[in-house]
């Protein structure tokens, strides 16, 4: 007998086989299907899916065989790796002095006939076979031999597929995490700038109202940019702030919304300003969903319908309907429109496509992407439709429960 050779990148090789851990991992479907579609086509009793660890061949999926492993040292696979071909065939190992007195040949599983094909992951580096064995000499024909390199691309396409999964699964936990992070950062930053800022605010209110008299005209205009420039600043920190915040709304978190009850709220905050007018339409009575949340979109749209309207007698209209599994809001204005390159960009964080609201100030353009944030955690999208001229909708979703209870409503 004699025993394989490790291959000549082998240190690279058990690497790359480390990295896609499937060592030791339960039976699946998928593989063993191969397994037997490879016995099925090659007409032999058994075939197994090997991978080849450092002193030990692991099966994946088998097929005619109750082991799960064997030691590598008495492996046909482990020559199969070094075929220049990636295809190894042996008729008859009884007559071959690689394997004639192999205690896998001459005792159980009695392998006369084998034919392996080479697993090839990154640069080429084997990780295993597919191979089919019997306990009889055997001939494959070229089609048969095409088939089962066949099989074996789609055992790798399996194995990059679930490589794959983990890279994402491992991306999305660190992206999670960097998200999570910097939404603390945010936080914690806006809020000591708070202190400081306000305490800006303050002294140069003060120095106004006491040295305004002993100023020539530049140093009041100084002052003036100072506190213009201190109460954008506060803008956009307590912006931020709130945009830290919008992802800790809980989508289980819920609560019976009467809509007389958020129309109230809704004109208790808008109903001061008497050229605005808002109306809600429903046929529901109310929702089930976190109110908070549900306050906080509304309130962030409404105020933009108001602050970005440009016509004399401003009207906003609030429409919520249910539908399969959500709850849909239409928010309604008759303001200038929005043009549609901007359409997608008004979501973005940062985003400003105008240049002053009706009172003469410019946004920080954090709103509306808070607002998407709170949507999306929420279980929604939000959307907007718009012509030119002819007022905005902006219409989310947010889920609602299958059935809601005649006790809600």
């Amino acid at each position: 007998m004699i025993a394989p050779k490790n291959h000549d990148r082998e240190a690279e090789r058990l690497e790359l086989l480390e990295s896609y851990a499937i060592l030791d991992t339960q039976l699946e479907e998928d593989y063993d299907n191969l397994v037997l579609l490879a016995s099925e086509i090659c007409g032999t009793p058994i075939s197994i899916i090997t991978l080849l660890d450092k002193d030990r061949q692991w099966f994946k999926a088998h097929h005619g065989l109750d082991v799960s492993e064997t030691e590598r040292k008495y492996s046909f696979c482990g020559h199969t790796i070094h075929e220049p071909s990636n295809v190894f065939v042996i008729e008859d190992a009884r007559v071959d002095e690689r394997f004639h007195d192999n205690p896998i040949v001459v005792g159980d599983p009695n392998v006369v006939f084998y034919a392996g094909v080479t697993l090839s992951g990154a640069s080429g580096l084997p990780l295993g076979t597919l191979c089919v064995i019997d306990h009889e000499p055997k001939k494959l024909t070229k089609s048969q031999l095409s088939a089962l390199s066949i099989l074996s691309d789609q055992v790798m396409n399996l194995l990059n597929l679930r490589k794959k999964k983990m890279e994402l699964e491992k991306a999305n936990v660190e992206l999670e995490l960097a998200n999570h992070e910097l939404d603390n950062f945010a936080a914690v930053a806006a809020h000591d700038l708070k202190s400081p800022l306000n305490n800006i605010i303050t002294l140069s209110n003060c120095l106004e109202d006491f040295y305004a008299p002993k100023m020539d005209d530049e140093g009041k205009q100084i002052i003036g940019f100072i506190k213009s420039s201190s109460e954008t600043l506060k803008k956009l920190i307590t912006g931020l702030l709130s945009y830290s915040k919008s992802g800790q709304y809980s989508i289980e978190d819920k609560t019976n919304i009467l809509l007389t009850d958020l129309q109230k709220t809704i004109n208790d905050l808008f109903g001061v300003q008497k050229e605005c007018s808002i109306k809600v339409k429903s046929e529901l009575d109310a929702i089930y969903a976190n109110k908070v949340a549900v306050e906080q979109i509304l309130i962030n749209l409404i105020a933009n319908a108001v602050k970005y309207n440009d016509k004399s007698k401003i009207e906003i209209e609030l429409e919520i309907k249910e539908q399969s599994g959500f709850y849909e809001f239409l928010v309604k204005d008759n303001g200038p429109g929005i043009h549609k390159d901007n359409q997608k960009k008004i979501f973005k964080i940062f985003e400003v496509v105008s240049e002053k609201d009706r009172y003469g100030e410019k946004g920080t353009g954090i709103g509306l992407a808070t607002v998407k944030k709170v949507v999306e955690g929420l279980g929604g999208k939000i959307s907007v439709t718009s012509q030119i001229g002819e007022g905005a909708t902006f219409t989310f979703t947010i889920k609602s429960p299958i059935v809601l209870e005649s006790s809600m409503v």
